[in-house]
């Protein structure tokens, strides 16, 4: 007989298995769409990952799949200009969003962008999560809660992940935790976890992982 912690060690142990195995499948591009009628077929579990620019979601997506170059990074903010498909082993879909914030892109391009995210996270059937994607050096932001109140009213679950945390100390990272956990305390469509990783480090991408692992399409 397992005692309660033993017997949580193994279901955290079975979850963080079930993460390795869904993003050790293979993975590839299968859509870019710059406009509603462009979305591939809502066939599979859809996660999001939207955040301001350079905020790192493209290296975040590559961190999970363990692919170097799936999603395409880069020092210049503003370079996905389209919603991005990747499919994870047919049981999931990875979509890379159009950065919000600055960008070195024109203003109607920039306002284009905005109301094609906003209209794919209004009325996609398919998506079952947005991670939300926050700089651990700098929180949340104006366009961040913008976006998460219209997630709020769309009954948009969403999940903020923190990235670049090797660039904060643990009691900065701390502090940020507890400041965030409070305000998505009021919010009726966020997660109540909160992931911390990091990219370059690795650290976070196992947990992160296995909690999306729950989300896929099961066999």
């Amino acid at each position: 007989m397992l005692t309660d912690i033993e017997q949580e060690a193994t279901e955290k142990a079975a979850a963080l298995e079930a993460g390795r195995l869904l993003f050790a499948q293979e993975c590839g591009f299968v859509a870019a769409a710059e406009t509603l009628d462009r979305l591939p077929p809502d066939s599979l579990p859809e996660i999001a990952f939207a955040g301001r620019s350079n905020v790192g979601k493209s290296s975040l997506v590559n961190a999970l799949t363990g692919r170097k170059t799936l999603a395409r990074t880069s020092n210049t903010p503003g370079r996905t200009q389209q919603l991005n498909f990747f499919k994870l082993g047919e049981r999931l879909l990875l979509v890379d969003l159009p950065g919000h914030g600055y960008a070195k892109v024109s203003k109607s391009q920039s306002k284009n962008w905005t109301f094609l995210v906003k209209d794919y996270l209004r009325g996609r059937v398919a998506l079952r999560r947005v991670c939300l994607l926050v700089d651990a050096r700098h929180g949340l932001k104006d366009n961040d809660r913008e976006l998460m109140a219209l997630m709020d009213k769309a009954a948009v679950v969403y999940q903020v992940v923190l990235t670049k945390t090797d660039k904060t100390k643990p009691a900065e990272l701390a502090a940020m935790i507890e400041t965030l956990s409070a305000e998505l305390s009021k919010r009726t469509a966020a997660y109540p976890v909160i992931f911390p990783t990091s990219a370059l480090e690795g650290a976070g991408i196992e947990a992160l992982r296995a909690e999306l692992a729950t989300l896929a399409l099961q066999r």
